[in-house]
Protein backbone atom coordinates (compact mmCIF):
# COMPACT_ATOMS: atom_id res chain seq x y z
CA UNK A 1 0.00 0.00 0.00
CA UNK A 2 1.28 3.51 -0.35
CA UNK A 3 2.59 4.96 2.03
CA UNK A 4 0.55 8.29 1.77
CA UNK A 5 -2.72 6.31 1.73
CA UNK A 6 -3.18 6.02 5.52
CA UNK A 7 -2.97 9.43 6.46
CA UNK A 8 -5.72 9.91 3.49
CA UNK A 9 -7.75 7.12 4.77
CA UNK A 10 -7.68 8.67 7.92
CA UNK A 11 -8.66 11.92 6.90
CA UNK A 12 -12.07 9.77 5.26
CA UNK A 13 -12.97 8.10 8.42
CA UNK A 14 -12.33 11.18 10.63
CA UNK A 15 -14.76 13.99 8.38
CA UNK A 16 -17.32 10.66 7.83
CA UNK A 17 -20.22 11.59 10.13
CA UNK A 18 -20.11 15.47 8.53
CA UNK A 19 -20.33 13.96 4.85
CA UNK A 20 -22.62 11.35 5.92
CA UNK A 21 -24.79 14.44 7.50
CA UNK A 22 -24.55 16.30 3.69
CA UNK A 23 -25.63 12.40 2.91
CA UNK A 24 -28.99 12.91 4.46
CA UNK A 25 -29.59 16.04 4.08
CA UNK A 26 -29.51 15.83 0.42
CA UNK A 27 -31.94 12.52 1.09
CA UNK A 28 -34.30 14.78 2.84
CA UNK A 29 -34.32 17.54 -0.02
CA UNK A 30 -34.81 15.57 -3.19
CA UNK A 31 -35.04 17.93 -6.17
CA UNK A 32 -35.19 17.32 -9.97
CA UNK A 33 -33.42 17.97 -13.08
CA UNK A 34 -32.00 21.71 -12.59
CA UNK A 35 -33.80 22.28 -9.85
CA UNK A 36 -31.40 21.49 -7.38
CA UNK A 37 -31.16 24.65 -5.38
CA UNK A 38 -31.17 23.64 -1.91
CA UNK A 39 -28.94 20.51 -2.70
CA UNK A 40 -25.96 22.79 -4.53
CA UNK A 41 -26.28 25.11 -1.80
CA UNK A 42 -25.54 22.61 0.69
CA UNK A 43 -22.51 21.42 -1.49
CA UNK A 44 -21.10 24.92 -1.66
CA UNK A 45 -21.61 25.21 1.97
CA UNK A 46 -19.40 21.79 2.38
CA UNK A 47 -16.87 22.73 -0.01
CA UNK A 48 -16.39 26.49 1.95
CA UNK A 49 -16.06 24.53 4.73
CA UNK A 50 -13.47 22.47 3.40
CA UNK A 51 -11.66 25.32 2.14
CA UNK A 52 -12.28 25.05 -1.70
CA UNK A 53 -12.18 28.31 -3.92
CA UNK A 54 -15.80 27.79 -5.43
CA UNK A 55 -16.97 28.87 -8.72
CA UNK A 56 -20.60 29.13 -9.25
CA UNK A 57 -23.19 28.96 -12.69
CA UNK A 58 -21.17 26.79 -14.62
CA UNK A 59 -21.76 26.62 -18.00
CA UNK A 60 -25.14 29.19 -17.03
CA UNK A 61 -26.63 26.74 -14.69
CA UNK A 62 -27.06 28.17 -11.74
CA UNK A 63 -26.99 24.70 -9.80
CA UNK A 64 -23.50 23.98 -11.50
CA UNK A 65 -20.60 24.14 -9.40
CA UNK A 66 -16.45 24.25 -9.04
CA UNK A 67 -14.70 23.92 -5.64
CA UNK A 68 -10.63 23.83 -6.27
CA UNK A 69 -8.16 23.48 -4.26
CA UNK A 70 -3.99 22.98 -4.83
CA UNK A 71 -1.29 24.78 -6.84
CA UNK A 72 0.64 23.90 -9.79
CA UNK A 73 1.16 20.12 -11.12
CA UNK A 74 -1.72 17.74 -12.34
CA UNK A 75 -5.45 18.43 -11.87
CA UNK A 76 -7.99 15.83 -10.88
CA UNK A 77 -11.50 15.92 -10.50
CA UNK A 78 -13.79 14.28 -9.24
CA UNK A 79 -17.76 14.51 -10.20
CA UNK A 80 -20.67 14.70 -7.92
CA UNK A 81 -24.35 14.71 -8.40
CA UNK A 82 -27.04 15.45 -6.60
CA UNK A 83 -30.06 15.34 -8.84
CA UNK A 84 -33.30 13.13 -7.67
CA UNK A 85 -35.92 11.49 -9.70
CA UNK A 86 -39.81 12.45 -9.97
CA UNK A 87 -42.61 10.76 -8.04
CA UNK A 88 -40.26 8.18 -5.67
CA UNK A 89 -40.86 9.38 -2.61
CA UNK A 90 -40.48 6.72 0.37
CA UNK A 91 -39.72 6.59 3.80
CA UNK A 92 -36.18 5.67 4.68
CA UNK A 93 -35.55 2.37 6.38
CA UNK A 94 -39.25 1.35 6.03
CA UNK A 95 -38.87 -2.00 3.73
CA UNK A 96 -42.52 -1.68 2.29
CA UNK A 97 -43.81 1.12 -0.07
CA UNK A 98 -44.87 3.90 2.20
CA UNK A 99 -43.99 7.63 0.77
CA UNK A 100 -43.22 10.45 2.70
CA UNK A 101 -45.50 12.36 0.47
CA UNK A 102 -47.37 10.94 -2.38
CA UNK A 103 -46.00 11.81 -5.58
CA UNK A 104 -42.92 14.00 -4.61
CA UNK A 105 -39.81 13.55 -5.57
CA UNK A 106 -37.17 11.13 -3.97
CA UNK A 107 -33.29 9.53 -4.54
CA UNK A 108 -34.19 6.46 -6.27
CA UNK A 109 -30.72 6.50 -8.19
CA UNK A 110 -28.76 7.49 -4.78
CA UNK A 111 -27.37 10.36 -5.83
CA UNK A 112 -27.27 11.78 -2.19
CA UNK A 113 -24.86 9.34 -1.41
CA UNK A 114 -22.70 9.92 -5.00
CA UNK A 115 -21.78 13.80 -4.48
CA UNK A 116 -20.93 13.45 -0.76
CA UNK A 117 -19.24 10.35 -1.12
CA UNK A 118 -16.84 12.20 -4.05
CA UNK A 119 -16.49 15.80 -2.12
CA UNK A 120 -15.31 13.30 0.54
CA UNK A 121 -13.01 12.28 -1.48
CA UNK A 122 -11.79 15.09 -3.22
CA UNK A 123 -11.54 16.71 0.72
CA UNK A 124 -9.33 14.20 1.73
CA UNK A 125 -6.67 14.43 -1.41
CA UNK A 126 -7.23 18.33 -0.68
CA UNK A 127 -6.07 18.43 2.78
CA UNK A 128 -3.20 15.81 1.98
CA UNK A 129 -1.91 18.37 -0.66
CA UNK A 130 -1.65 20.95 1.99
CA UNK A 131 0.16 18.70 4.54
CA UNK A 132 2.66 17.49 2.29
CA UNK A 133 2.90 20.87 -0.08
CA UNK A 134 2.73 18.40 -2.63
CA UNK A 135 2.11 20.05 -6.20
CA UNK A 136 -1.42 19.45 -7.55
CA UNK A 137 -5.18 20.67 -7.86
CA UNK A 138 -8.13 18.92 -7.04
CA UNK A 139 -11.24 19.80 -8.02
CA UNK A 140 -14.60 19.09 -6.96
CA UNK A 141 -17.68 19.31 -9.89
CA UNK A 142 -21.33 19.73 -8.50
CA UNK A 143 -23.24 18.22 -11.40
CA UNK A 144 -27.30 18.64 -11.37
CA UNK A 145 -29.12 17.58 -13.91
CA UNK A 146 -27.78 13.81 -14.68
CA UNK A 147 -31.37 12.17 -14.64
CA UNK A 148 -32.20 13.46 -18.05
CA UNK A 149 -30.75 16.92 -18.37
CA UNK A 150 -27.34 16.38 -19.13
CA UNK A 151 -25.78 19.33 -17.42
CA UNK A 152 -22.35 17.51 -18.02
CA UNK A 153 -22.67 17.46 -21.90
CA UNK A 154 -23.19 21.55 -21.46
CA UNK A 155 -20.36 22.23 -18.78
CA UNK A 156 -17.88 20.37 -21.67
CA UNK A 157 -19.53 22.20 -24.05
CA UNK A 158 -18.73 25.44 -22.72
CA UNK A 159 -14.68 23.89 -21.33
CA UNK A 160 -15.37 23.76 -17.81
CA UNK A 161 -13.08 20.28 -18.52
CA UNK A 162 -10.48 21.79 -20.59
CA UNK A 163 -7.39 21.69 -18.11
CA UNK A 164 -8.51 18.51 -16.20
CA UNK A 165 -5.61 15.01 -16.12
CA UNK A 166 -7.84 12.69 -14.73
CA UNK A 167 -11.56 12.56 -13.72
CA UNK A 168 -12.77 10.57 -11.03
CA UNK A 169 -16.89 9.17 -10.55
CA UNK A 170 -18.91 6.40 -8.67
CA UNK A 171 -22.65 5.12 -9.20
CA UNK A 172 -24.28 3.38 -6.19
CA UNK A 173 -24.53 -0.10 -6.99
CA UNK A 174 -25.53 -3.70 -5.70
CA UNK A 175 -21.46 -4.46 -6.05
CA UNK A 176 -17.94 -3.28 -5.09
CA UNK A 177 -15.80 -2.88 -7.98
CA UNK A 178 -15.15 -1.04 -11.50
CA UNK A 179 -17.41 0.10 -14.05
CA UNK A 180 -16.33 -1.32 -17.03
CA UNK A 181 -19.23 -0.71 -19.59
CA UNK A 182 -19.73 1.73 -21.94
CA UNK A 183 -23.08 3.01 -22.08
CA UNK A 184 -25.27 4.92 -24.89
CA UNK A 185 -24.87 8.00 -26.54
CA UNK A 186 -28.70 9.34 -26.12
CA UNK A 187 -30.78 12.74 -27.48
CA UNK A 188 -33.96 14.46 -25.97
CA UNK A 189 -35.85 15.89 -29.20
CA UNK A 190 -39.47 17.98 -28.68
CA UNK A 191 -41.55 17.48 -31.64
CA UNK A 192 -44.13 19.83 -31.65
CA UNK A 193 -47.45 19.65 -34.20
CA UNK A 194 -49.37 22.78 -35.18
CA UNK A 195 -52.44 21.61 -36.93
CA UNK A 196 -56.02 23.59 -37.10
CA UNK A 197 -59.16 23.30 -34.88
CA UNK A 198 -62.80 22.34 -35.99
CA UNK A 199 -65.60 20.78 -34.65
CA UNK A 200 -64.96 17.21 -34.98
CA UNK A 201 -68.37 16.25 -36.12
CA UNK A 202 -70.40 19.56 -37.73
CA UNK A 203 -66.83 20.20 -40.07
CA UNK A 204 -64.32 18.00 -39.54
CA UNK A 205 -62.77 18.43 -42.95
CA UNK A 206 -61.97 21.71 -41.91
CA UNK A 207 -59.24 20.45 -38.92
CA UNK A 208 -55.89 19.23 -39.37
CA UNK A 209 -55.18 17.07 -36.07
CA UNK A 210 -51.95 17.30 -34.54
CA UNK A 211 -52.78 14.70 -32.54
CA UNK A 212 -53.10 12.41 -35.35
CA UNK A 213 -49.57 13.82 -36.90
CA UNK A 214 -48.14 12.59 -33.03
CA UNK A 215 -50.29 9.11 -33.42
CA UNK A 216 -48.48 8.54 -36.98
CA UNK A 217 -45.37 9.64 -36.02
CA UNK A 218 -45.24 6.80 -33.41
CA UNK A 219 -46.46 4.35 -35.99
CA UNK A 220 -43.80 5.41 -38.24
CA UNK A 221 -41.04 5.05 -35.64
CA UNK A 222 -42.87 1.80 -34.58
CA UNK A 223 -41.88 0.32 -38.24
CA UNK A 224 -38.24 1.80 -38.02
CA UNK A 225 -37.33 -0.06 -35.27
CA UNK A 226 -37.38 -3.22 -37.60
CA UNK A 227 -34.39 -0.77 -39.16
CA UNK A 228 -32.09 0.15 -36.95
CA UNK A 229 -29.26 -1.50 -35.14
CA UNK A 230 -30.63 -4.03 -32.21
CA UNK A 231 -28.69 -2.19 -29.65
CA UNK A 232 -30.39 1.51 -30.35
CA UNK A 233 -33.28 2.56 -28.52
CA UNK A 234 -36.22 4.76 -28.87
CA UNK A 235 -38.85 5.61 -25.85
CA UNK A 236 -41.14 8.67 -26.30
CA UNK A 237 -43.92 10.53 -24.08
CA UNK A 238 -46.81 12.55 -24.37
CA UNK A 239 -46.28 16.00 -23.20
CA UNK A 240 -49.26 17.94 -24.70
CA UNK A 241 -52.46 15.81 -26.29
CA UNK A 242 -54.02 18.74 -27.55
CA UNK A 243 -56.55 19.65 -24.49
CA UNK A 244 -59.90 17.26 -23.02
CA UNK A 245 -62.24 18.14 -25.50
CA UNK A 246 -62.95 15.06 -27.90
CA UNK A 247 -65.41 16.78 -30.15
CA UNK A 248 -62.69 19.63 -30.88
CA UNK A 249 -59.62 18.66 -33.57
CA UNK A 250 -56.21 18.81 -31.74
CA UNK A 251 -54.69 22.21 -33.16
CA UNK A 252 -51.65 21.30 -31.24
CA UNK A 253 -49.81 18.07 -29.62
CA UNK A 254 -46.10 17.81 -28.62
CA UNK A 255 -44.62 14.66 -28.23
CA UNK A 256 -40.75 13.77 -26.43
CA UNK A 257 -38.57 11.62 -27.71
CA UNK A 258 -35.19 9.56 -26.46
CA UNK A 259 -32.69 8.60 -29.27
CA UNK A 260 -30.49 6.11 -28.04
CA UNK A 261 -27.02 4.37 -30.03
CA UNK A 262 -23.92 2.94 -28.61
CA UNK A 263 -21.94 5.69 -30.42
CA UNK A 264 -22.47 9.38 -31.59
CA UNK A 265 -21.87 8.48 -35.16
CA UNK A 266 -24.90 5.92 -35.29
CA UNK A 267 -26.89 8.46 -32.53
CA UNK A 268 -26.37 11.20 -35.19
CA UNK A 269 -27.75 9.18 -38.12
CA UNK A 270 -30.68 7.83 -36.08
CA UNK A 271 -32.16 11.04 -35.12
CA UNK A 272 -32.52 12.25 -38.80
CA UNK A 273 -34.21 9.35 -39.49
CA UNK A 274 -36.79 10.34 -36.83
CA UNK A 275 -36.78 13.84 -37.78
CA UNK A 276 -37.78 12.06 -41.42
CA UNK A 277 -40.78 10.37 -39.62
CA UNK A 278 -41.66 13.02 -38.23
CA UNK A 279 -41.75 15.00 -41.57
CA UNK A 280 -43.74 12.44 -42.77
CA UNK A 281 -46.63 12.33 -40.01
CA UNK A 282 -46.83 16.43 -40.68
CA UNK A 283 -46.97 15.94 -44.25
CA UNK A 284 -49.83 13.33 -43.74
CA UNK A 285 -52.01 15.09 -41.70
CA UNK A 286 -51.31 18.49 -43.50
CA UNK A 287 -49.98 19.70 -40.32
CA UNK A 288 -46.72 21.50 -39.74
CA UNK A 289 -43.52 19.93 -36.95
CA UNK A 290 -40.70 21.47 -35.19
CA UNK A 291 -38.36 20.03 -33.57
CA UNK A 292 -36.09 20.94 -30.29
CA UNK A 293 -33.27 19.07 -29.19
CA UNK A 294 -32.74 19.37 -25.78
CA UNK A 295 -30.15 17.39 -24.25
CA UNK A 296 -27.93 14.53 -25.85
CA UNK A 297 -25.17 12.50 -23.89
CA UNK A 298 -22.09 10.83 -25.58
CA UNK A 299 -21.17 6.74 -24.89
CA UNK A 300 -18.76 6.49 -22.29
CA UNK A 301 -15.31 6.02 -23.45
CA UNK A 302 -13.53 3.64 -20.84
CA UNK A 303 -10.23 3.82 -19.61
CA UNK A 304 -7.75 0.74 -19.02
CA UNK A 305 -5.18 1.91 -16.82
CA UNK A 306 -7.46 4.03 -14.58
CA UNK A 307 -9.74 0.64 -14.35
CA UNK A 308 -6.80 -1.59 -13.63
CA UNK A 309 -5.69 1.61 -11.21
CA UNK A 310 -8.62 1.37 -9.32
CA UNK A 311 -9.09 -2.74 -9.60
CA UNK A 312 -6.06 -2.43 -7.70
CA UNK A 313 -7.24 -0.38 -5.25
CA UNK A 314 -10.54 -2.24 -4.38
CA UNK A 315 -8.71 -5.61 -4.07
CA UNK A 316 -6.78 -3.94 -1.33
CA UNK A 317 -8.78 -2.58 0.80
CA UNK A 318 -12.13 -5.01 0.56
CA UNK A 319 -15.59 -4.65 0.60
CA UNK A 320 -17.42 -2.42 3.33
CA UNK A 321 -17.52 -4.10 7.06
CA UNK A 322 -21.09 -5.31 7.06
CA UNK A 323 -22.83 -6.19 10.00
CA UNK A 324 -25.44 -8.80 11.00
CA UNK A 325 -27.91 -5.31 11.17
CA UNK A 326 -27.04 -4.25 7.76
CA UNK A 327 -27.82 -8.09 6.20
CA UNK A 328 -30.79 -8.09 8.44
CA UNK A 329 -32.07 -5.09 6.57
CA UNK A 330 -31.00 -6.17 3.09
CA UNK A 331 -32.78 -8.95 3.36
CA UNK A 332 -35.75 -7.12 4.01
CA UNK A 333 -35.54 -5.28 1.23
CA UNK A 334 -34.66 -8.09 -1.04
CA UNK A 335 -37.82 -9.37 0.31
CA UNK A 336 -39.68 -7.02 -1.79
CA UNK A 337 -38.02 -7.89 -4.97
CA UNK A 338 -39.38 -10.28 -7.41
CA UNK A 339 -36.69 -13.69 -8.00
CA UNK A 340 -36.08 -11.80 -11.48
CA UNK A 341 -34.54 -8.98 -9.74
CA UNK A 342 -32.57 -10.40 -8.06
CA UNK A 343 -31.26 -12.90 -10.83
CA UNK A 344 -31.07 -9.49 -13.33
CA UNK A 345 -28.41 -8.12 -10.97
CA UNK A 346 -26.43 -11.14 -10.68
CA UNK A 347 -26.62 -12.34 -15.08
CA UNK A 348 -25.78 -7.98 -15.56
CA UNK A 349 -21.91 -8.60 -14.06
CA UNK A 350 -22.37 -12.09 -15.37
CA UNK A 351 -21.73 -13.82 -12.18
CA UNK A 352 -22.96 -17.21 -10.84
CA UNK A 353 -26.08 -16.08 -8.22
CA UNK A 354 -25.51 -16.62 -4.83
CA UNK A 355 -27.20 -16.34 -1.57
CA UNK A 356 -25.88 -13.66 0.09
CA UNK A 357 -27.79 -10.03 0.85
CA UNK A 358 -24.65 -8.08 0.40
CA UNK A 359 -21.86 -7.89 -1.63
CA UNK A 360 -19.14 -9.13 0.27
CA UNK A 361 -16.63 -9.23 -2.48
CA UNK A 362 -14.95 -7.13 -5.40
CA UNK A 363 -16.42 -7.73 -9.15
CA UNK A 364 -13.37 -9.95 -10.73
CA UNK A 365 -11.35 -8.55 -13.18
CA UNK A 366 -11.99 -8.68 -16.81
CA UNK A 367 -10.68 -7.56 -20.36
CA UNK A 368 -14.28 -7.52 -22.03
CA UNK A 369 -15.90 -3.69 -22.16
CA UNK A 370 -18.94 -4.42 -21.79
CA UNK A 371 -22.38 -2.39 -23.22
CA UNK A 372 -24.94 -0.78 -21.00
CA UNK A 373 -28.28 -0.31 -21.20
CA UNK A 374 -28.63 3.34 -19.89
CA UNK A 375 -26.52 6.59 -20.34
CA UNK A 376 -24.87 8.99 -18.27
CA UNK A 377 -23.83 12.61 -18.74
CA UNK A 378 -20.17 11.30 -17.61
CA UNK A 379 -19.88 10.06 -21.10
CA UNK A 380 -19.13 13.22 -22.44
CA UNK A 381 -16.50 13.80 -19.79
CA UNK A 382 -14.76 10.69 -20.80
CA UNK A 383 -14.57 11.84 -24.50
CA UNK A 384 -12.52 14.88 -23.12
CA UNK A 385 -10.47 13.08 -20.05
CA UNK A 386 -9.43 9.66 -18.92
CA UNK A 387 -12.65 9.18 -16.96
CA UNK A 388 -13.04 6.18 -14.72
CA UNK A 389 -15.40 5.23 -12.35
CA UNK A 390 -16.50 2.62 -9.40
CA UNK A 391 -19.37 0.83 -8.37
CA UNK A 392 -20.30 1.12 -4.32
CA UNK A 393 -22.35 -1.56 -3.03
CA UNK A 394 -24.70 0.72 -1.21
CA UNK A 395 -27.96 -1.46 -2.20
CA UNK A 396 -29.33 -5.16 -1.51
CA UNK A 397 -28.06 -7.42 -4.27
CA UNK A 398 -30.94 -7.30 -6.36
CA UNK A 399 -32.64 -3.56 -5.49
CA UNK A 400 -33.24 -2.00 -9.54
CA UNK A 401 -32.18 1.83 -9.80
CA UNK A 402 -35.12 4.31 -10.01
CA UNK A 403 -37.15 2.24 -7.78
CA UNK A 404 -38.73 3.03 -3.87
CA UNK A 405 -36.37 0.44 -2.88
CA UNK A 406 -33.02 2.65 -3.45
CA UNK A 407 -34.73 5.40 -1.47
CA UNK A 408 -35.68 3.42 1.55
CA UNK A 409 -31.59 2.67 1.43
CA UNK A 410 -30.93 5.92 1.14
CA UNK A 411 -30.18 6.79 4.64
CA UNK A 412 -29.34 3.26 5.82
CA UNK A 413 -25.58 2.46 7.79
CA UNK A 414 -25.19 0.01 4.95
CA UNK A 415 -25.01 3.01 2.27
CA UNK A 416 -23.01 4.83 4.55
CA UNK A 417 -20.55 2.33 4.61
CA UNK A 418 -20.66 2.11 1.11
CA UNK A 419 -20.26 5.63 0.19
CA UNK A 420 -17.45 6.12 2.81
CA UNK A 421 -15.45 2.84 1.46
CA UNK A 422 -15.94 3.99 -2.02
CA UNK A 423 -14.61 7.39 -1.71
CA UNK A 424 -11.27 5.72 0.10
CA UNK A 425 -11.01 3.89 -3.46
CA UNK A 426 -11.60 7.34 -5.26
CA UNK A 427 -9.17 8.90 -3.64
CA UNK A 428 -6.52 6.64 -3.58
CA UNK A 429 -7.03 6.43 -7.25
CA UNK A 430 -6.82 10.14 -7.48
CA UNK A 431 -3.86 9.91 -5.38
CA UNK A 432 -2.08 7.19 -7.97
CA UNK A 433 -2.76 9.48 -10.75
CA UNK A 434 -1.56 12.56 -8.74
CA UNK A 435 2.12 10.87 -8.26
CA UNK A 436 2.57 8.99 -11.36
CA UNK A 437 3.23 10.72 -14.56
CA UNK A 438 3.40 7.66 -15.93
CA UNK A 439 -0.49 6.56 -14.88
CA UNK A 440 -1.27 9.77 -16.16
CA UNK A 441 0.39 9.50 -19.72
CA UNK A 442 -0.92 6.00 -20.11
CA UNK A 443 -4.32 6.80 -19.29
CA UNK A 444 -4.23 9.75 -22.14
CA UNK A 445 -2.88 7.62 -24.85
CA UNK A 446 -5.42 5.09 -23.80
CA UNK A 447 -8.19 7.47 -24.66
CA UNK A 448 -6.15 8.50 -27.77
CA UNK A 449 -6.52 5.48 -28.77
CA UNK A 450 -10.22 4.60 -28.10
CA UNK A 451 -11.10 7.97 -30.08
CA UNK A 452 -9.78 6.35 -33.31
CA UNK A 453 -8.81 9.95 -34.42
CA UNK A 454 -12.41 11.13 -34.00
CA UNK A 455 -12.80 14.69 -31.93
CA UNK A 456 -15.09 15.46 -29.34
CA UNK A 457 -18.93 16.64 -31.21
CA UNK A 458 -21.32 17.92 -28.70
CA UNK A 459 -24.57 16.04 -28.93
CA UNK A 460 -26.12 19.03 -28.11
CA UNK A 461 -26.63 21.76 -31.35
CA UNK A 462 -25.00 25.03 -30.35
CA UNK A 463 -28.38 26.84 -30.32
CA UNK A 464 -29.81 24.99 -27.58
CA UNK A 465 -28.95 26.15 -23.79
CA UNK A 466 -29.45 24.70 -20.52
CA UNK A 467 -33.15 24.21 -19.70
CA UNK A 468 -32.82 26.22 -16.64
CA UNK A 469 -35.82 28.63 -15.11
CA UNK A 470 -34.52 31.56 -12.91
CA UNK A 471 -32.74 29.15 -9.71
CA UNK A 472 -33.91 25.91 -10.84
CA UNK A 473 -35.20 24.93 -14.44
CA UNK A 474 -37.59 22.01 -16.12
CA UNK A 475 -37.54 19.68 -19.12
Amino acid sequence: MNSNLPHIFEAIDRKREVFTELSDRIWATPETCYMEVESAAAHREMLEAQGFAITENIAGIPTALIGEAGTGGPVIAFLGEFDALAGLSQKAGVTHHDPLEAGANGHGCGHNLLGSASLLAATALKDWLEATGTPGRVRYYGCPAEEGGAAKAFMVRAGAFADVDIAICWHPSNFAGVQRETSLANCRIDFTFTGRASHAAASPELGRSALDAVELMSVGVNYLREHMQQDCRIHYALLDAGGISPNVVQAHAKVRYVVRAPELAGLFSLIERVKKVAEGAALMTETKVESAILSGVSNLIVNTPLMETMQDVWESIGAPDFDDADRAFAEQIRATLTPEDISASWAQERLDERDVPLADFILPRHNEVRQMGGSTDVADVSWVVPTVQAYGPSLAIGTQLHTWQVVAQGKSPLAHKAMVTTAKVMAATGLAALESEQLREAAAADLKRRLKGQSYRSPIPPEAEPPVVAMGGRL
